[in-house]
């Protein structure tokens, strides 16, 4: 006899509800994102993933969080182990990101009742996430199926929220969201090479552009919902 439980999901943001872009950040050292992350948010962005795979996440993320305070909030991703995601947690960040199906890290962020988004691909993966309380389940690499790809998860899964991830840009984010995407996340394609050529108004307006044709896409995607046009 099989015994269903009801599984605890913590609920996205406010914030990520209101413009569904999660920008991924990755520099040679976490010093170099504040004036990044101001430009983000003045753009119209204001869910940040700060990557592990940057030096000085720890040590810069409890700055970061009292900097933005509520106009932001900052989270860690490429968390691979407990450790990473109780560090990760001490420091104030607002939700994790995993590359893989944690569900050690999944399952004890569900009980805080902190936003998670595993990362997983196949079906298996992506459904064990969800089953285990994942806010959304984050498809990665995104860019190796395409925003179709949804439309067939959603098939034998309906009720699964995805946030695409990896090889994602501007035209792809609003395809995804088209399809019935929770979020989309990006990195590179919107970030190009602020940290290099320290072109923030340039990036600002990056930001402010897909904000746009996000809110354009959602509210369309909205309005065929309400008309029964889709699901």
């Amino acid at each position: 006899m099989i015994i269903e439980t009801r599984t605890q999901r913590p609920a996205p943001s406010g914030l990520l509800l209101k413009t569904p872009v999660i920008a991924v950040l990755r520099a040679s050292h976490a010093r170099e994102y504040l004036p990044v992350i101001d430009a983000l948010v003045r753009g119209g962005i204001s869910t940040i993933e700060l990557t592990l795979s940057t030096e000085g996440v720890f040590d810069a993320l409890p700055l970061l969080v009292r900097e933005f305070g509520s106009e932001a909030e900052i989270g860690v991703g490429t968390i691979t182990s407990g450790n990473q995601a109780n560090r990760a947690l001490a420091g104030g960040a607002a939700f994790l990101v995993t590359p893989t199906m944690n569900i050690e890290v999944l399952k004890s962020c569900a009980a805080r009742g902190i936003p998670v988004y595993p990362g997983g691909l196949t079906p298996t993966e992506l459904l064990e996430g969800w089953n285990a309380g994942a806010t959304a389940v984050k498809v990665f690499p995104a860019s190796t199926v395409g925003p179709g790809y949804l439309a067939q998860l959603r098939g034998p899964f309906p009720d699964i929220q995805v946030i695409p991830s990896g090889g994602v840009g501007t035209a792809d984010a609003i395809a995804w969201i088209e399809a019935g995407a929770m979020a989309v996340s990006i990195g590179s394609p919107l970030l190009q090479d602020v940290f290099d050529s320290a072109d923030l108004a340039g990036l600002a307006k990056r930001a402010d552009d897909l904000t746009a044709r996000v809110a354009e896409s959602l509210a369309a995607r909205n309005g065929k919902m309400m008309t029964g046009g889709q699901r």
